[in-house]
């Protein structure tokens, strides 16, 4: 059993806190300079200059240490994009404000970004299938379900799907930042703009209705 305290007197969980901290942030160095196939816990081990032990001692294996490497950028998101966004007065801001945060989140943040691309390329779960899917999105959707019900009830965005635009607004920022990854040279900012502009374009409540679907 672990002992509470340490023999110096401090917490158990301060100093635990601080060495999963420290093995985070040696896995996102690792993962991002040798890529996921190539970060063994014993290289990141080595990166962050402890034991591997030390690592197995905090984390359950190395799925358990990606699933806490990807929440905690996912937090750091989260803390970076909402303060802009909740500082906007209209719903038409709020989207753009969001789409440029994180815009400007990854640009810097380079190595975060490369760590997450790895882990959602590479990582599998134990039938084959990818850990980070459409199903491990919901919060995200949720998030922004939110922002778009309250456009919706002061009236300034249109009736709409808020689940299928939030699936759309994502899946655009996904296919964003994918190719500014095979584009190095591309203006993400610009582009983040652009899209931002789209996004208030297809959701405002001055848009004039669109006929129905034709019948099948």
């Amino acid at each position: 059993m672990r002992p509470e305290k340490e023999p110096n007197g401090q917490s158990r969980s301060f100093i635990e806190e601080a060495r999963r901290a420290q093995i985070i942030a040696a896995a996102i160095g690792t993962i991002a300079e040798v890529g996921y196939p190539n970060a063994s816990l014993a290289r990141i081990a080595r990166t962050a200059g402890i034991s591997k032990g030390v690592i197995s001692y905090h984390f359950a294996g190395k799925d358990e240490l990606m699933d806490q490497v990807v929440t905690n950028v996912y937090t750091e998101i989260t803390e970076s994009v909402v303060p802009g966004v909740l500082e906007q007065a209209s719903a038409a801001d709020m989207l753009r404000a969001h789409v440029r945060g994180v815009a400007e989140y990854a640009l810097a943040n380079p190595e975060r970004m490369t760590t997450l691309k790895q882990i959602f390329t590479h990582a599998r779960k134990a039938d084959g299938s990818p850990r980070y899917g459409a199903a491990e999105s919901d919060a995200l959707y949720e998030s922004l379900e939110g922002l778009y019900r309250g456009g919706q009830e002061s009236g300034e965005l249109r009736d709409f799907d808020v689940r299928v635009m939030a699936v759309t607004q994502q899946s655009a920022i996904d296919t964003m930042f994918a190719y500014w990854d095979a584009h190095p040279g591309h203006d993400l900012m610009a582009h983040a703009r652009e899209l931002g502009e789209l996004l208030v374009r297809a959701t405002r409540a001055d848009q004039p209705p669109l006929p129905p679907p034709s019948p099948e």
